[in-house]
This record gives C-alpha cells, structure tokens and sequence, in this order.
C-alpha cells in the first residue's frame, strides 16, 4: 500500500474569524526524498497569526487560496536524505507545512542547535517568536534602562518574550491583556510592572494614570484602534516599532492609523518590523538567550495541541485571541 500524508488544506476562505470548518484534513500521497534533499516527517507546528494575512493575499511571505495545504515553520525529523550534511535522524527546523511529512532542498532545512533542550523551544523562545520580540525591543528600538515600555497582547507569543526581554533591561514595562488571568499571570511572571484588563478597563484612562509623563517605547503588535490611543500617549521623542495587526487580520478594511499631526507633535520614531530581515543574526540570538533560558531568566509557556487534526481548531483560537503563549501543535 502507497504511504499516505495526512494534510490540513483551507477548504474555504474565511470572511471574518475563521472557523474550523472552513479548513479539511486530507490524505495525499507521501512525497518521495528528492535529489539531494530530505524527506521529514513534522514533529512540532508553528501557528501564527500572520497565516490569516497569508489566508487573506496580504502576507510577503506568499499566499494560501483554497485547495492548498497550510503554510507554516516546523521542527521536523528527517527520515531519508540524500544530502550528507543533513543526516536521519536530525531534527531540522523547515517550512513543513500543516501535514505529516514534507520535502525539502537541503538549504531550506536548518538543522537544530544541539544545544537547545527542548525542540519546541525552537519554534518558541529561541525560534522566530524570540528573535521578533529581541529584534523589535534590543536591536530595533535600543530599550535601556528607565524605558517606559508598552506591549499589547503581552501574554502572547511576541508579547510575553518582548516583555521579559525589556524587564532584564531594567525598562518598566506595562503590559495589556484579554482578561484578569491573563494579567495576574503577566504582573507575576513577565515582570510587567502593571498589566491593563482590556475586557474590564478604560486603556486611555488606566494609561493615564500608569504614564503620566508618557510611553517611551511602544511595541505594536495589534494595530486598530490601540494604536491611535497609544500614541496620544507617546512621551515626545517616544519610539513605535510596527510589528503586528492582531486586531485587523480577520477584518478587510484596514484601520486608518493616527493622524500624522499627532506623530509629528510627539517628534516620533516610527519603524517598521519585519523578522526576515534579521534572520541572519538568527544564530546570534541564540548564543545570547540560550543561557538566559538555562538560568530561568526567560521562558515562554507554550499553548500545546496534540495531533494534526487539532490544528485548525488551535488556530481559530489563536485567532479569537483565546490562546496563552506560543501556539503550537504537536505530532506523534
């Protein structure tokens, strides 16, 4: 009998929140190891939410129109290679996709880090969710000490490595989350010096009295109407590093912005941040967080689903902002 992939594909563009029925699991046949390249089969998935952009046409990283299988990065195992750097039995970190088994040329799986402990790790805190948050908050915005810092959805993936990554740096860090739990586990986790409830209270008023002389830094990764809000916030000379549209991803228009006037009177620094651009200090990020990970400085907890078909559900959470830490799903 030809072995089989099994494969999440979206079935249906979504308008709105996507729902689990709007993606089907499928069997295809198993891809056959390539000239010089590998044959893996997926062990950890990563889900984020720039995949909705992915969904919706509007991501640099390309698109998914129904009847095509998921894009998404993995840790992987190689199981047949023809390519002698990469070989059985390795752990790769690839694009592998929502499905059991993928292909690849062999400069498109990286072998994982021998010493990186745990293989989610690096999908997670030292995978492209860390090397974002330490882009954004270090090498973009320069957060020092005495920084006054706020992070949205600072729970999240992004947000909760962005967080500890400022608090190390001796910044103060104000944090904004979905709900209490969420905020109780940020003020005792996170190192958030107050963490806003933005079910429960007035952001514009609860940042008034927590900044009274202004937000230093402000690291969007929802965009909407916080972002206005924020800014009216923003201490003069105050930076914004872009980074993400949590609130705008499941919806078609985009949201305005704040009024140039407003950035203009603050004299801002406004960035934008796109992680490709420093996946060359990749490495580098590594040798500098591995040993703050292994003292227990940082750590991220990681919202695990187990099975390939728990993959779409897992998603549509993340999507309703209802997931705790870095999304992903695990496989036999």
């Amino acid at each position: 009998m030809m072995p089989m992939n099994r494969q999440v594909i979206l079935a249906e563009k979504p308008e709105g929140v996507p729902t689990p029925g709007h993606f089907e699991l499928r069997e295809a046949p198993r891809p056959v190891t390539p000239a010089s390249g590998v044959l893996c089969r997926t062990r950890y998935l990563s889900l984020d939410p720039y995949m909705r952009s992915q969904i919706a046409g509007r991501h640099p990283s390309g698109t998914v129109t129904p009847g095509g299988v998921m894009g998404g990065e993995t840790v992987s195992e190689i199981i047949d290679s023809d390519a002698r750097e990469l070989p059985p039995g390795r752990l790769v970190r690839c694009m592998g996709g929502w499905q059991e088994y993928s292909v690849h040329a062999a400069g498109e799986a990286h072998l994982l880090d021998e010493d990186i402990d745990s293989p989610s790790h690096a999908l997670s805190i030292l995978g492209m969710t860390g090397l974002t948050a330490y882009a954004g908050m270090i090498w973009q915005a320069g957060v020092e000490a005495g920084d006054r810092v706020l992070i949205p959805a600072v729970t999240g993936a992004v947000g909760s490595a962005a967080a500890q990554f400022c608090a190390l740096r001796g910044a103060e860090v104000i944090g904004i989350a979905g709900s209490e739990e969420k905020c109780r586990f940020a003020r005792e986790s996170l190192g958030v010096a107050d963490c806003i409830d933005r079910r429960a209270e007035d952001i514009d008023a609860r940042l008034g009295q927590l900044c009274p002389d202004g937000v230093d830094v402000y690291f969007d990764l929802v965009g909407g109407k916080l972002l206005h809000v924020a800014c009216t916030h923003l201490a003069n000379y105050g930076c914004i590093v872009l980074c993400g549209l949590m609130a705008e991803y499941n919806r078609a228009e985009r949201d305005p912005g704040p009024a140039p006037g407003l950035l203009i009177a603050k004299r801002a620094i406004v960035s934008g941040l796109v992680v490709y651009d420093f996946e060359t200090r990749r490495e580098e990020y590594i040798r500098e967080c591995l040993p703050l990970l292994r003292a227990g400085k940082i750590h991220q907890h990681e919202d695990v689903s187990h099975g390939l078909e728990r993959a779409p559900e897992a998603f549509c959470r993340l999507m309703r902002g209802e997931n705790f830490g870095k999304v992903l799903v695990a496989l036999p």
